[in-house]
């Protein structure tokens, strides 16, 4: 597993960030404070607080490197 903080300021970020990770056969949780949401959860999502950037817990065996290419928009230092 791996964590990276993202930041989905935007409806059409949510939007585009939900159908990327829809292409993976892996699971992703998005952790704010004490919630723990699917990350392909387009509702769960948006009943977060998206004004600040949240953790992305990655659960991936293998292909980490393509995962985090394609999320490379979202991600923040």
């Amino acid at each position: 597993m791996k964590t990276v903080k993202i930041c989905l300021n935007s409806i059409d970020k949510v939007k585009s960030f939900v159908n990327d990770i829809t292409k993976f056969d892996t699971d992703f949780d998005l952790v704010s404070g004490r919630y723990v949401i699917d990350a392909k959860s387009i509702m769960g999502i948006f009943s977060l607080d998206l004004s600040k950037p949240i953790d992305l817990n990655i659960h991936a065996e293998d292909g980490m490197e393509h995962i985090l290419e394609v999320l490379n928009p979202y991600i923040v230092e």
